[in-house]
């Protein structure tokens, strides 16, 4: 049935795809080859099934980017929320988290690694220091990552030690007080061991003016990155790869103004500061000629403070007017989380009709939460996972081939904070997929998948410690929210991959249709009656996304390069119960009402990139880019939306030697548009009424990056 639903959408593109001769590889005109690393065989994008984009280091030089939300917005169907000073979640395809204070969060519906690490819920630490490519796999990827893709994966992999010496550093200044340096030196240890070492920091005022404190750095940028890598070649193709990350972001955030604009009122600015530490080693050997066996061991150590000024107001705010009553407070929290993590599997060679692998994984965490907000609050949270998993893939003839893969895992946590909340649960979850893939005689790449993923449930812990201070009209309403089930998504896909016109088209399209069942959704709860803003995930029965995602990449010659993505997306919730807080700039009553066929939250109909790369001469070049996207709803409580938006970043380059130097731009036109949204009332100069609060992203930022190359 999904193909036929999707057949006549997809004939248009079958039809524009010339159906032409290959050329080899390296040949003149061709177009790059990349290799995908996150599934357990490394593959060439375009014979990797699934819906996958990767961002390879280039484009982050090109653009400026010191940070993963500086890169994300190029990709169909990717979107992250902030909240903070940087970006903490990823949403794909409409399905993601938006924000944290109390309730624990190790399990956002996308995961994030770096280097084996996982990094879940701390996406904001994820500097693009030294990064060869960001990957992101859209869709469950249930055999894989079990419950830590429930919507997709973010597989971000740093360069690897190189076997000759290099050195490479880079120093760029920009507007706003920005400026950064990093440095990266590689090479041989011995004749078995290699090393690499790389370290950056980056430094901005931010774009916030307080005028309260009369200061321009309230919301400043401040992060610095350390990695060492070392690769041990031993003998019978045994390889051992050690990373060790440390970062140390120390932010600024004032980031909400209550007029809406750059220009914050706040007398008591907050803080987003991140330390961690991560390790991880992987060792691949060979057991024979058919055999090998893969090891990945994985620790962190991460600390985190986040603080902001509630009221974002300060005390003269009431000056001069009749009816005014100011409140003033701050919200400060500080976790701690430790992981560590096993994953081993015996991988069959991919050298005959049928290829194999089994594994086993295990993993640790433990968070601890400490509070002041009206009073001190403390939590403990651990979690423990256990899984095993099989893959198989078929060659059911020469040009097809079936690929099944199931994952089974057991998880369990504990939970206890300074409210007399005590919390265990534990379940079981099936994951996987089943994937045909059809190899056409041009090259082209066919493939038709059905995949299933599962996002584990839980308590509301917030909720669940306050439930008894509720006006009683809420307790109905919250007693059945105060813990919410395991979602499950069922996804549906098809897609071609290939290139053509003697190799200068490269193609990926998409075309998919996912159930949310249980979908666990944000939202929250206004207590008029004793002022309790309640955050909580509700599970509700099901929701739908469907739409299709294309890329294209097309060198019409050796000096011109195009590049277009485009993602559609269109989402459903049937039927949602919420505490609605009524129209702007009103003061109501909390209403418990419902909602039907609304679109998700994080979710624009519309996504673009379109751009070009041009090589002027042996020395110059330039990219010029249009990126946007439509509307998009921000929460489930009220009917606000952030406004779509259209982009253009330029940079130009030359080189002369060892020496390349960059001028960059994002956002020449220099357009306000929002990253995150909130809906409440919060101005005691308009006595408190209702309003939509936007979280502005960056205006025009621009600068000069000067990079050293020896080899």
């Amino acid at each position: 049935m999904l193909i036929k639903k999707y057949w006549m959408l997809l004939v248009p593109i079958l039809v524009l795809v010339p159906h032409g001769v290959i050329a080899e590889q390296n040949s003149g005109g061709e177009l790059e080859e990349i290799i995908v690393s996150a599934q357990f065989r490394d593959a060439t994008l375009l014979k990797s099934t699934g819906s996958i984009s990767v961002i390879q280091q280039h484009t982050l030089f090109d653009r400026g980017a010191q940070h993963l939300e500086e890169t994300l917005n190029v990709l169909p169907n990717v979107n992250f929320s902030s909240g903070a000073s940087r970006a903490r979640f990823i949403q794909v395809r409409g399905v993601g988290d938006l924000e944290q204070f109390v309730d624990p969060k190790y399990f956002p519906s996308v995961g994030v690694t770096v280097d084996d690490v996982d990094m879940n819920g701390f996406a904001a630490s994820v500097l693009t220091m030294d990064i060869r490519q960001i990957e992101v796999l859209r869709g469950p990827q249930g055999t894989r990552f079990g419950t830590n893709a429930l919507a997709g994966m973010v597989n971000i992999r740093s360069n690897p030690p190189t076997g000759t010496p290099m050195f490479s550093a880079r120093a760029g200044l920009g507007n706003k007080g920005g400026w950064n340096v990093a440095a990266v030196a590689s090479g041989p240890l011995n004749d078995r061991l290699l090393g690499r070492l790389a370290v950056s920091q980056t430094r901005s005022d931010g774009y916030i003016r307080n005028d309260f404190l009369a200061g321009d750095d309230t919301n400043e940028r401040d992060e610095f990155g350390l990695r060492a890598k070392l690769q041990w070649d031993g003998q019978n193709n045994n390889v051992t790869e050690l990373t060790a990350y440390h970062v140390d972001i120390d932010n600024g955030y004032d980031a909400f103004s209550l007029d809406n604009n750059r220009h914050t009122l706040s007398d008591e600015p907050g803080r987003d500061r991140q330390k961690a530490l991560s390790i991880s080693a992987r060792n691949h050997t060979e057991i024979n000629a058919h055999l090998a066996i893969e090891t990945i061991l994985s620790w962190s150590d991460a600390d985190t403070e986040y603080g902001y000024d509630e009221d974002w107001s300060n005390p003269d705010i009431c000056d001069g007017l009749e009816f005014c009553y100011p409140y003033t407070n701050t919200d400060q929290g500080q976790r701690n989380r430790d992981n560590i993590s096993i994953d081993t599997h015996l991988i069959s060679k991919d050298d005959g009709s049928l290829s194999w692998v089994a594994g086993v994984y295990a993993q640790d965490r433990s968070e601890e939460f400490t509070r002041q907000y009206y009073g001190p609050f403390a939590s403990e949270y651990e979690t423990r996972r256990y899984a095993a998993y099989l893959q198989l893939d078929f060659d059911l003839s020469t040009n097809w081939r079936l690929t099944s893969g199931a994952r089974y895992e057991y998880f369990e946590d504990d939970y206890s904070d300074t409210n007399g909340l005590l919390s265990r649960t534990d379940d079981r979850y099936i994951t996987g997929e089943l994937t045909l893939q059809h190899d056409l005689r041009d090259g082209s790449l066919l493939y038709a998948t059905l995949s299933r993923g599962v996002k584990p449930g839980g308590v509301n812990t917030e909720a669940s410690s306050v439930f008894g201070f509720m006006d009683p009209r809420f307790h109905d309403f919250m007693s059945g929210r105060l813990k919410f089930g395991s979602e499950r998504l069922f996804n549906r896909e098809i897609g071609i991959k290939g290139r053509y016109l003697d190799d200068t088209l490269s193609l990926r399209a998409a075309l998919f249709h996912m159930d949310r069942n249980d979908a666990q959704l944000e939202s929250w709860i206004w207590d008029d009656v004793n002022y309790l803003w309640v955050g909580y995930l509700d599970s509700v029965s099901s929701g739908s996304n469907y739409g299709a995602e294309l890329e294209l990449d097309v060198r019409l010659s050796d000096s011109v390069r195009l590049f277009a993505g485009l993602g559609w997306l269109n989402t459903n919730i049937d039927n949602m119960t919420v505490v609605d807080l009524g129209e702007p700039g009103q003061w109501t009553q909390s209403v418990i009402t419902n909602i039907e066929d609304r679109d998700q939250t994080k979710a624009p109909r519309w996504q673009y990139n379109i751009g070009t790369n041009l090589n002027l001469g042996d020395r110059f070049s330039a990219r010029i880019e249009l990126e946007g996207r439509s509307d998009s709803f921000y929460g489930y409580y009220h009917n606000q939306e952030i406004s779509g938006y259209a982009l253009v970043n330029a940079s130009i380059g030359y080189v002369t030697g060892a020496f390349t130097i960059r001028a960059w731009g994002r956002n020449l036109g220099n357009t306000d548009y929002a990253v995150h949204g909130l809906y409440f009332a919060n101005d005691p100069r308009k006595s408190y009424v209702n309003e939509a609060y936007r979280q502005l992203g960056e205006p025009r930022v621009y600068g000069i990056d000067v990079r050293y190359d020896f080899r």
